[in-house]
């Protein structure tokens, strides 16, 4: 069994679903992150299909991303959030997060937090 990807090399050109990669290169430049909606749904469906026995929230790890535009996706799918900081609370919040999705974690909180 393979496993999914969302890039593909097609007439030795390398895609993002259905995008030539080196257009979005020259349109704006490199470096440039790239990332596949359809790609991150199918992983975060098939978690949820995988526990859909188990009561659970799937929770994102916002150290690991926190570009808005991914964290909204995220929520948009049910997935709650990890957060370490006040930084990571903001963004979850301006992403439109819920603050009942979120799991505060880490050592060396402040009161404020």
């Amino acid at each position: 069994m393979s496993t999914p990807t969302a890039t593909h090399y097609r007439d030795e050109q390398l895609f993002m679903e259905d995008l030539p990669l080196a257009d979005i290169a020259a349109a704006v430049g490199t470096p440039v992150y790239v990332y596949s909606k359809a790609y991150i749904t199918q992983q975060i469906t098939s978690l949820q299909a995988a526990f859909a026995r188990t009561p659970l929230r799937i929770h994102y790890s916002v150290k690991a991303n926190s570009n808005l535009a991914i964290l909204a996706l995220l929520r948009d799918l049910g997935a709650g959030f990890d957060i370490v900081s006040s930084g990571e609370l903001h963004r979850v919040l301006a992403a439109g997060g819920d603050s009942s999705t979120i799991v505060f974690s880490g050592v060396g909180k402040q009161v404020e937090e």
